[in-house]
């Protein structure tokens, strides 16, 4: 059921160099996600720094341009998904993710593990919503439910707000994910994140994945609901869950 991938570090780096390296594998060889794989990162020239993103419909493992990018790029911030479709089983580019916006005079990029179909009906029956999906995926829905409220919130609480919109999302199913601003890499583990965090020559890493992608020890499990937030490839924030019923995934609706 899908995966996800993520990267935040102090300076960019080869990505190659990274177990994003395994990662076309998980599309289709390794594991059960043949249905599309997708990768943004951010990338820096003369003009600044913005989010990229390329993805395909196809295998990750079949990708010769997924593999190329691994190969060629260098970025502090990366989040990477290869897809199994599930809702809706629909294998096109608009479902693929990750899925990116504009908002709050940010860049925002999103790619969901999981099921939450109730969102696609809470976000269609309202008038005022922020976005409308170019896809029909639940997880496409439910970045612009995110974004919508975000986008109403004042700039020092949106953590709050995202944590208890990401729990309260989460108990109608299962909403694993990574987001960004183009700052940050914040991830969220409803029941199926890892991360693993380094320190080498005053460089910092941090990777966020599914399931561990390397032989190197110290991946650690998020605890059920837990959100994180890197900078740089330092954790910056953090909220544990707040209520029992998003750590186990019950249902209150």
């Amino acid at each position: 059921m899908c995966e996800l991938f993520g990267i935040s570090a102090s300076r960019p780096i080869p990505v190659r160099n990274t177990p994003l390296g395994q990662f076309p594998q998980r599309g289709g060889v390794t594991a059960d996600n043949p249905d599309g794989w997708g990768m943004a990162w951010l990338a820096s020239d003369a003009h600044g720094s913005n989010m990229q993103m390329a993805k395909e419909p196809t295998p990750g493992f079949e990708s010769h341009l997924f593999a190329q990018l691994i190969q060629t790029q260098n970025a502090d911030l990366v989040i990477s998904h290869v897809r199994k479709a599930r809702f809706p089983p629909v294998n096109n580019l608009d479902n693929t993710h990750p899925f990116l916006r504009q908002c709050c005079g940010r860049t925002w990029v999103f790619a969901h593990n999981g099921l939450v179909p109730q969102i696609v009906d809470l976000e269609q029956a309202n008038p005022e919503r922020f976005c409308q999906p170019k896809g029909e995926t639940d997880s496409e829905f439910a970045f612009c439910h995110l974004l919508g409220s975000l986008s109403s919130h004042p700039e020092h609480d949106w953590l709050d707000e995202l944590s208890r919109l990401s729990e309260a999302i989460a108990l109608t199913g299962k909403f694993n994910f990574l987001l960004s601003d183009g700052i940050h890499l914040i991830a969220y583990g409803h029941d199926r994140l890892h991360y693993l965090e380094s320190t080498d020559n005053l460089e910092q890493v941090a990777l966020v994945a599914t399931e561990p992608l390397s032989d190197c020890s110290g991946w650690t499990a998020f605890a059920p609901g837990e959100l994180r937030i890197y900078r740089a490839g330092v954790q910056v924030s953090g909220i544990q869950p707040h209520s029992p019923a998003a750590a186990t995934g019950q249902r209150t609706v």
